[in-house]
């Protein structure tokens, strides 16, 4: 009898996929046929890799049709090379002992936009796949994904706001190469946060950004001057945490292009200049349940959920900062006086600890403002590994430490890593990581900042020339 029911099983479970597809066909048709109708000619398709660079490609409708459907294949060496395109040396997940092969993509239609500045031109992006069908182990979309439905797993909602520091400058993509990144002039003179003058003769510029960015459904809230020649702050609206982390990660694409139309180029390095403040990549995050926030307490308290929450990510940082902080230059940032924090600790609308508490006694705009990291940051892996540590202390029921009053200061209990190579060390050894984010995603992670840090360690400097050079 259990051998019969064995054998239905089979066509039935071979009937249900032969449905699925056909239905994923139809979805695939009707959409690019809307497409058409609206006068769409042509598809970039793409996903993000470590780094948080989007690697992707133009496609006819009809590839797109295709690729909807059934997926399509993309050289998983955007997983086993750097963000310069060198290829590593340690990588397991692929490499030479691989061939590079490609790895499944499968598009999500729910990232579907058209690009404003390429007329004719829609834009989607893509989950990627190992061969068993399983999340990539070194997709950071999917990796955020997972979290999340770990959070939603415990009844909860994360939703998330974002916000990037960026410097810009009168400077095109050849003539910053032609000066090798040095003497580059801004696009505003002096030091002038939060100027109505500056915005102001920007406005065209200021424009485009605010309409375009409109346009490519990332909703700006703000966007005004920050203390800096040149240096400017958007905020991106809230929603759900994949989102708003789609909408973060896209944000920075669509600003160099938006960029370049007006002669203009931008870094979201974590401090380009050593004698100007830094960029920072604020995340705000709250959990909902039942359509209400559920950070919050009575009157002016944080609810036990939020207390946990909070002592997960406090617990959490100084072995998660390699997640958050994931480039060389990103520790430049982490010095005095320049309003990084470095030391994990939490407070009431104070702006030097990692983490702010803001809207106490306001119910749904209670949240915690995770201010460690900086506009270089991934903001899949970033979030990633600031809502994965508030889980971990959620479920662990955790306690936070006493507030921090004041200049929560640079050194005593929680100091968080100063060097790439201190981070890394640091997330190699974290046991929490590796059950929050699984083995292979740390063994991988580890691997590439390993790398990194081994390609800083050849290169020779220009603070090395200037000092070494003609003296010793």
């Amino acid at each position: 009898m259990a051998q019969r029911q064995r054998g239905r099983a089979a066509p039935q479970a071979k009937k249900k996929d032969q449905d699925s597809s056909a239905a994923a066909k139809r979805a695939a048709e009707e959409l690019v046929q809307g497409l058409r109708g609206r006068g769409i000619d042509r598809a970039k398709i793409g996903g993000f890799d470590l780094d948080g660079v989007l690697r992707g490609k133009y496609v006819s409708l009809d590839k797109l049709e295709s690729a909807l459907s059934k997926g399509f294949g993309f050289c998983d060496v955007i997983f086993g090379w750097d963000c310069a395109d060198v290829l590593y040396d340690n990588a397991k997940v692929t490499g030479w002992h691989t061939g590079y092969p490609d790895a499944h993509a499968v598009l999500d239609p729910s990232t579907l936009r058209d690009v404003p500045w390429e007329p004719g031109v829609a834009a989607m992006l893509a989950d990627f796949q190992s061969e068993d069908g399983a999340p990539h182990p070194a997709c950071p979309r999917s990796l955020l994904k997972r979290v999340i439905a770990r959070s939603e797993k415990l009844g909860y909602q994360p939703m998330v706001g974002a916000e990037y520091e960026f410097y810009l400058f009168k400077e095109t993509r050849d003539s910053l190469q032609q000066k090798g990144f040095k003497s580059l002039t801004p696009l505003d003179p002096g030091m002038f946060g939060y100027s109505w003058v500056r915005s102001g003769q920007d406005a065209d510029l200021m424009r485009d950004i605010m309409l375009g960015m409109r346009d490519f459904d990332i909703e700006l809230e703000g966007l005004h001057t920050e203390t800096g020649p040149g240096v400017y702050e958007a905020a991106i609206r809230f929603d759900t945490a994949l989102k708003t982390a789609d909408r973060a990660a896209l944000f920075k694409v669509a600003l160099k292009q938006i960029a370049h139309k007006h002669g203009v180029s931008v870094t979201f390095m974590a401090k380009w200049h050593a004698a100007l403040p830094g960029s920072s990549g604020h995340l705000h995050q709250s959990l909902w349940k039942d359509g209400a926030n559920a950070f919050a307490g009575s009157g002016r308290n944080m609810s036990k959920l939020m207390q946990s929450y909070l002592a997960g990510q406090i617990a959490l940082m100084p072995e998660l900062t390699a997640m958050v902080s994931p480039t060389i230059n990103s520790y430049k940032r982490y010095v005095p006086g320049v309003w990084a924090p470095m030391v994990a600790c939490w407070g009431v609308e104070n702006r030097t600890t990692p983490c702010r508490i803001i809207g106490l006694g306001e119910g749904s705009a209670l949240r915690i403002e995770h201010r460690q990291p900086a506009a270089d940051m991934n903001p899949y892996v970033a979030l990633a590994a600031t809502l994965g540590a508030g889980l971990w202390g959620v479920e662990k029921n955790l306690t936070p430490p006493p507030e921090t009053r004041g200049d929560a200061g640079t050194d005593g209990p929680g100091k968080l890593p100063r060097t790439l190579r201190e981070a890394n060390e640091r997330l190699a050894q974290s046991k929490a990581a590796r059950a929050l984010f699984g083995e292979t995603f740390v063994d991988h992670y580890v691997r590439t900042r390993d790398w990194e840090v081994r390609e800083y360690d050849k290169a020779v400097t220009d603070w090395e020339l200037s000092r070494y050079f003609e003296v010793i």
